[in-house]
């Protein structure tokens, strides 16, 4: 990410475009992203060529003094694009795509509410509604472009999809991702019961940095250190790939000695981690130059507690991010792999997550997974590969609880079904 101001146009356009078609956030002819240079020139996506297969050549650029450079039509929403950059000079990008959840809300015209985590409201900044008009209309730019003037970062198109905005492409998918991510967890809490939105104090409480940690000189990394960290990379890679990270939300750890861990960096994109964006933690100082995760401080405290514990990971992903803002509780006593891994799934109140040594007493090996409150969930596990397998079942129990809701009533299994669970797999495996 550091070097991101290296990248061509064409190539952050691309790699921004594949990414969002990827992850099914858009279509093979939908949505259209823009970069304005420092010369004024607006390099953007083409019109009807296969957002799955872009390439670098296809991207165009809208001189400033209109030419063209490229063998395509720039996007027929060109228009709108320009539009907002006239109205908000200090916009370098523009993400415009249909996905699913933001189209529901379009299509209802109504707005997803960003207080539902801490930091989505932050990351996603003001929201607002522009009405319609006919795509690639002049009327559509000045709709949107009057929104965008009046401060918003991120605008719903009534009928139609979403235009995010950043001084960064980078910024501008951030928020693209998180409005999107937001909008799918309401819908899917929305099955479970009473969606619970956090208040402007709790969201003010949550900005607070955690204690800052005094930095330390590391010496030589060990191999297992090194191992350590490309295993985390790994994992959190896949679990991006998965959905059960986001670009912007998300920890994982791995203990490497009784008070020393590596963990996840503040700030890191979770789709391309590597081993150097990772930050080595060592008697409660931090390596010099690196930023660890808020959750460092956290995950010490287990670490501390719990000597059996080996990794540690938060996550966000959407289906059980949907229980922890519902009251609904997390049964895991569906199908004997749930409950063998999740065991009784706990949840920490929203206003004890600041206290590590509470959430420390709330989780370990005999209750490895606990739900936060609008904030995601914590595991635990044996391994790096423990702690990872068990997110993956918690999302899968979680989809599959949510997905019953269509089907009939839930039927968990009985007590004496558990306890032989229990026995034959759970007191062994201790």
């Amino acid at each position: 990410m550091n070097s991101r101001h290296l990248t061509h146009p064409r190539d952050e356009i691309v790699q921004t475009i594949e990414r969002i078609y990827r992850y099914r956030m858009t279509t093979t002819s939908g949505g259209n992203v823009s970069l304005r240079d420092e010369n004024g020139d607006i390099w953007i996506t083409p019109a009807r060529i296969d957002k799955g297969a872009l390439r670098r050549e296809d991207i165009v650029a809208v001189r400033a003094d209109g030419s063209r450079d490229g063998p395509h039509r720039p996007s027929s929403e060109f228009p709108f694009h320009q539009a907002i950059y006239r109205a908000r000079p200090d916009l370098r990008a523009i993400v415009h795509a249909h996905p699913v959840a933001l189209v529901a809300f379009s299509i209802c015209r109504s707005l997803p509410n960003t207080a539902l985590f801490p930091q989505a409201s932050d990351v996603c900044g003001r929201v607002g509604m522009a009405a319609y008009a006919l795509p690639g209309s002049e009327d559509l730019g000045r709709n949107i472009a009057a929104v965008f003037a009046g401060g918003c970062d991120s605008v719903l198109l009534e009928n139609h999809g979403v235009v995010v905005t950043g001084q960064t492409l980078a910024q501008a998918f951030q928020r693209f991702e998180t409005l999107e991510f937001a909008a799918k967890t309401i819908i899917k809490a929305g099955q479970l019961g009473a969606v619970r939105y956090l208040t402007p104090q709790q969201i003010e409480s949550a900005r607070r940095s955690p204690a800052t940690m005094e930095e330390f000189e590391p010496g030589p990394a060990t191999t297992a250190e090194k191992e350590a960290r490309r295993l985390i990379c790994d994992f959190v890679q896949r679990g991006y790939r998965q959905r059960l990270f986001t670009s912007t939300e998300g920890s994982f750890s791995s203990r490497l000695g009784d008070d020393a861990f590596v963990i996840t960096s503040y700030g890191i994109d979770r789709g391309d981690v590597t081993p150097d964006d990772l930050t080595l933690v060592s008697a409660g100082r931090r390596q010099a130059g690196s930023r660890p995760s808020r959750a460092a401080g956290i995950h010490r405290a287990i670490y501390r507690r719990h000597p059996a514990v080996r990794a540690i990971a938060n996550a966000t992903p959407v289906n059980a991010t949907a229980f922890c803002v519902t009251s609904e509780p997390l049964d895991a006593r569906t199908i004997p792999e749930s409950y063998i891994f999740l065991r009784q799934v706990g949840s920490a109140p929203f206003d004890r997550q600041r206290d590590p040594e509470a959430l420390a007493g709330m989780i370990g090996p005999e209750q490895p997974v606990l739900l936060l409150e609008n904030n995601g969930a914590l595991v635990v596990g044996e391994s790096v590969l423990d702690a990872f397998d068990r997110l993956e079942v918690l999302e899968s129990t979680a989809e599959a609880l949510i997905n019953s809701r269509a089907v009939g009533a839930v039927h968990p299994m009985d007590d004496a079904s558990i306890q032989r669970l229990v026995e034959a797999f759970i007191t062994k495996r201790s």
